[in-house]
């Protein structure tokens, strides 16, 4: 069954930053800041460590970082959705910058998505792409403008409002994130106040100091915000 994500949440990806027992080491970490902060915690995991952090992490939500169409049967060296979800994936992005897809293609997927119960987490590069991949009806999407990708600097709140507006405007049942370019636990805070649904960071935690440290760090900043958020609509209700 496909996983129901509550508001705000929290993504990482570990692209190819770190690979072996470091990625476990840091899927515990998160999965222990996840059960502290009781938070929703996505984690892009790289096809080979899927489904040993899946069997020791119990709050972890995976997604794999890619996967193809096919179905069972041919297909040597092509990454099956059916394996990725027997490895302990629940889902998979769809069209990241790295590998971007077309509209084609990105609808295919998640409707293969749908098919197997899996979340389909789609990037776009612009509040245009946003809208027309929102058409196509995916379970999230991460608009990063590709200027920002690994910049330290992240989307303004006007960009948060304008691109969560355009894609609610189409399908309001889809989640909106901010990632881009966000490097510390005050930027998540910001970003989330700011009115995004979820926060994502790779970069930001695998070049940090002490990447443990930082994804801590943020999934922590990540409830402060939900409740100053909470706090604040609260006093509005009663003014």
């Amino acid at each position: 069954m496909k996983p129901i994500l509550r508001t705000p949440f929290f993504e990482f990806g570990v692209k190819n930053y770190i690979y072996g027992d470091d990625v476990l080491r840091i899927a515990e970490a998160a999965d222990i800041a996840a059960a502290r902060y009781d938070i929703d915690v996505l984690m892009i995991v790289p096809y080979t460590e899927i489904r040993r952090v899946a069997e020791n992490t119990a709050r972890l939500v995976i997604l794999a970082p890619y996967m193809d169409l096919l179905s069972p049967g041919r297909g040597m060296a092509d990454v099956l959705p059916e394996a990725l979800k027997a490895a302990g994936a629940r889902g998979a992005v769809v069209n990241h910058c790295e590998r971007p897809m077309t509209l084609s293609a990105v609808k295919r997927t998640i409707d293969r998505a749908r098919e197997l119960g899996m979340l389909s987490f789609a990037c776009s590069d612009s509040i245009a792409e946003a809208r027309a991949l929102a058409q196509l009806g995916p379970d999230i999407i991460n608009p990063e403008p590709s200027e920002l990708i690994g910049s330290g600097t992240p989307s303004g709140p006007a960009f948060v409002r304008e691109v969560t507006a355009a894609v609610k405007h189409i399908d309001d049942t889809i989640l909106v994130e901010q990632a881009a370019g966000i490097s510390s636990g005050k930027q998540v805070y910001d970003l989330i106040l700011a009115g995004a649904e979820g926060c994502g960071a790779s970069s930001g935690i695998f070049l940090s100091d002490d990447p443990r440290r930082m994804v801590e760090e943020m999934i922590r900043s990540v409830r402060m915000a939900r409740d100053d958020r909470a706090q604040a609509m609260k006093k509005q209700g009663a003014s």
